[in-house]
C-alpha cells in the first residue's frame, strides 16, 4: 500500500481536476477595481426623477412598469424605456 497519493489520483477520487486544484494552490492576487463611466444613454437625475414622480401617480401607482410604458405610449409620450423604469428604485 502506498503511503501517498498523487495528484492525479487524489483529483480522481475526488471528483476535482487538476486544473481546478493547481488554480487553488496559487490564487491570483485580487484586482484593483476601477469605477465603471455612466453609460451615455444613462438618464439624468432630473430626468430619473421625473420617470419616479409619473410611475408614483394616484393613476399608476398600482400598475407595473410595462403598463405605464404602454399607456404613456399610447398618449404619444417616451420618458424611458420599459426595462429602465424596473430599474429605477
Amino acid at each position: 500500500m502506498r503511503a501517498h497519493l498523487g495528484i492525479v489520483d487524489a483529483c480522481r477520487i475526488t471528483g476535482r481536476s487538476r486544473a481546478t486544484h493547481h488554480r487553488r494552490l496559487r490564487p491570483r492576487p485580487p484586482r484593483e477595481r476601477t469605477p465603471r463611466p455612466a453609460p451615455v444613454t444613462a438618464l439624468s437625475a432630473a430626468e430619473r426623477q421625473a420617470v419616479l414622480e409619473l410611475m408614483n401617480t394616484g393613476e399608476y401607482a398600482e400598475l407595473p412598469p410595462a403598463q405605464i410604458y404602454a399607456r404613456e405610449l399610447d398618449e404619444g409620450r417616451y420618458h424611458c424605456s420599459e426595462r429602465t423604469m424596473y430599474r429605477n428604485p
